[in-house]
């Protein structure tokens, strides 16, 4: 049932972020020669005036096919001969449209829910080292940790796991104070009952607070930025060297980890809504990542259309939209063999379990 959610969930995601380059380039009188869900032989096709709605065979992926979009044409009402804002417009809504499904995921799990997780210190083991009169004390609520803030109540582990000094910067709230510690030590070692030492942390935190629809929709934000970050800081790790080939997931890893969240919850409806969870998480970081200025990525296309505007704009000569097109067959055939590498290693890792 993980793999048929996890098709499904693609399929529509895919569907949505189609969706947003069709509305809009149907708004802005955008020629739409063909608008597909999934790839391959058609199933199900039908001209309706200009364009081609069609149904393909293989559930991967799908299409909306614009006039002019990758070659020069006389139509007039082609992709290229748009004004640029209206081509960066759409260009980017597909990625909205992706960042407003995870929006909506979100509601649907959390708007029901009458109360939200307050980002609160809440006790301390006996051990613990940095529970003192000068250190952090039950009810105080972190806002920082070395300055990345804290948008929800798990932002605290994650961002504490990113530095392994041990050695932290906080920013607490304590009543209507404002407590800032820095080069702040929070790690000691335990040892467990099998006499091994270990790093420990030894607080516990996260208060269950009621909340009003405001306070909710404020959270169902937050939730979102936090994943817009999530994909910037696993970037910053990916450049840095921290994580490597194996830490990335192709969509079979990814439908394998779906798998074992739904395996491992207790009964279908939480299996159903932490899969859903996974699906908004999914949402948003397919609507950033598609927003690199990456060739093939609809970020990497704004960028040509900014540069490409700002030189025939300086010179008053035309850009032949072919060079743009070899650039981006290039990043496509670059990013379908990095694809490949990830899938392969993750079918690898799945039959070596």
């Amino acid at each position: 049932m993980s793999v048929i959610f996890a098709i499904l969930l693609f399929s529509i995601l895919i569907f949505v972020h189609e969706l947003g380059h069709f509305m809009t380039a149907k708004l802005f009188g955008v020629q739409v020669n063909e608008f597909s869900m999934f790839m391959g032989p058609a199933i199900w096709k039908k001209q309706v005036g200009e364009t081609l709605y069609a149904v393909r065979t293989i559930p991967i992926g799908g299409y909306c096919a614009m006039e002019g979009e990758d070659e020069d044409t006389d139509n007039p009402r082609s992709f290229q001969k748009a004004a640029w804002w209206k081509r960066a417009i759409i260009l980017v809504a597909g990625s909205a449209m992706n960042f407003l499904a995870g929006l909506l995921i979100y509601a649907v799990l959390f708007l029901p829910s009458d109360q939200i997780l307050v980002p609160e210190i809440q006790g301390f083991e006996d051990c613990c080292i940095f529970h003192n009169a000068d250190g952090l004390q039950v009810g105080d609520e972190i806002l920082e940790i070395d300055g990345e803030k804290i948008l929800t109540n798990n932002d605290i582990s994650m961002l504490l796991s990113l530095n392994p000094t041990g050695v932290h910067d906080l920013v607490v709230r304590r009543g209507d104070q404002i407590l800032e510690f820095y080069d702040y030590a929070m790690t000691h070692t335990h040892t467990s009952q099998d006499g091994e030492d270990y790093s420990h942390y030894g607080f516990s935190f996260g208060r269950a607070k009621d909340a009003s629809f405001p306070e909710k929709l404020s959270y169902i934000w937050n939730v979102a930025a936090d994943n817009v970050r999530m994909v910037r800081l696993s970037l910053q790790m990916l450049i840095s060297g921290q994580v490597g080939l194996n830490d990335m997931a192709g969509p079979v890893g990814i439908v394998s980890q779906m798998s074992d969240i739904a395996s491992e919850s207790p009964s279908a409806m939480d299996a159903f809504l932490n899969l859903l969870s996974v699906g908004g998480f999914i949402a948003i970081n397919l609507a950033v990542m598609n927003l690199l200025p990456i060739p093939a990525l609809d970020g990497g296309r704004v960028v040509c259309l900014l540069i490409t505007t700002g030189v025939e704009a300086l010179t008053r000569k035309k850009i032949d939209p072919k060079y743009e097109g070899y650039l981006h067959a290039a990043g496509m055939i670059a990013l379908l063999g990095l694809m490949a590498v990830v899938m392969f290693k993750d079918i690898f890792v799945l039959f070596m379990r």
